[in-house]
């Protein structure tokens, strides 16, 4: 197939790329390039792909609505894998406008694109986050998801209610995935592990927030990939048990789905910790802290309609994937 993957210098993308082209598919691999984190490390992950004869890359902004219109125009996409996004929940406090314009706007230009070039099937990344406020555990694609509380989670939110949308007015189908806190080798320098794992090797302290009794339902990227792929070859079709007297919010009488993607075991903060200290054979110093604006003190994602549908659970223990972390980290930064 050939195939539109948004974010392919981030860590998802170039993951999901490398198991794309090892399998024949064609990849145009599209991102910005941003200096949201280090633009050397994009270029690293990105000198991964370009060796590929399969593999294209298009330096573009999927706000950018003439140019998405040109390239959905010229190359005719089988499937869309939707990666790209302005990503974390701090951030998105003090900078809310640049969730417009990427995950708002973005994801206009893509679904207007997957309609009028007739793509087969959009499969595009939610977040965790949508769950927001809910404290019913664990979280379920079944459960109503209106109370967020971070602009990041309320940009992914509406993707879920515009792809629906779409998938309604013109049989597009599309299936959202929302991923549980991601983590593995080339991973985002924004994200805790990176952080701790950095701060524990310079010998300074790392700040634990809500005193470490965060709880995270932490996912391995490979298994995320494995999870993106099967939804991805599986296109999404309207539930034939669907009531609108009591509508299910994951699925719809159109071509709509929504999954979780997650470990399905939540591991308490100091836990990880535990693991990244274990692997790097250092021990942390630690700045227990309160909970932070936009956090929720916990996520666990039930996993059933995801095995349902591709026959596929994420199970990647912690330990072991915080392992192949520090053992890329090591050797990445020579550390």
């Amino acid at each position: 197939m050939k195939i539109l993957l948004t974010g392919a210098a981030g860590f998802i993308g170039m993951t999901t790329a490398l198991r794309l082209l090892a399998r024949g598919d064609e990849v145009v691999g599209l991102d910005n390039l941003n200096d949201y984190y280090e633009v050397s490390l994009k270029e690293a992950r990105l000198a991964r792909l370009t060796p590929h004869e399969r593999f294209r890359f298009v330096k573009l902004d999927v706000g950018d609505r003439a140019g998405m219109e040109q390239l959905f125009a010229a190359e005719r996409f089988d499937r869309v894998i939707h990666l790209a996004a302005q990503a974390g929940v701090r951030y998105s406090l003090q900078n809310p406008h640049a969730y417009i314009d990427s995950n708002i706007v973005g994801f206009m230009n893509i679904l207007e694109g997957c309609r009028h070039s007739k793509v087969q099937h959009l499969v595009y990344a939610s977040s965790s986050s949508v769950y927001g406020g809910n404290t019913k555990m664990p979280f379920s694609e079944h459960d109503s998801v209106d109370h967020p509380v971070s602009m990041y989670a309320a940009t992914k939110k509406a993707n879920e209610l515009m792809a629906h949308t779409y998938s309604h007015l013109f049989g597009l189908p599309t299936t959202g995935l929302r991923f549980f806190t991601v983590y593995g080798p080339w991973g985002r320098p924004d994200m805790a592990l990176f952080l701790f794992t950095k701060a524990i090797l310079e010998g300074r302290p790392i700040d634990v927030f809500n005193h470490g009794k965060m709880q995270r339902d932490f996912t391995f990227v490979d298994d995320i990939v494995e999870g993106v792929i099967r939804v991805m070859d599986r296109t999404a079709e309207p539930n034939p048990d669907y009531i609108s007297d009591t509508p299910d919010p994951g699925t719809s009488n159109a071509p709509y789905r929504v999954f979780n993607i997650g470990n399905n075991n939540p591991v308490q903060l100091l836990d990880y910790i535990g693991c990244i200290e274990d692997a790097l054979g250092m021990k942390a110093q630690k700045n227990l802290l309160p909970l932070q604006d936009g956090d929720v003190p916990a996520t666990y994602a039930d996993v059933d309609a995801l095995r349902d549908w591709v026959g596929f659970t994420p199970a990647t223990d912690v330990r072991t994937g915080v392992g192949r972390f520090v053992a890329w980290y090591r050797d990445y930064y020579k550390a």
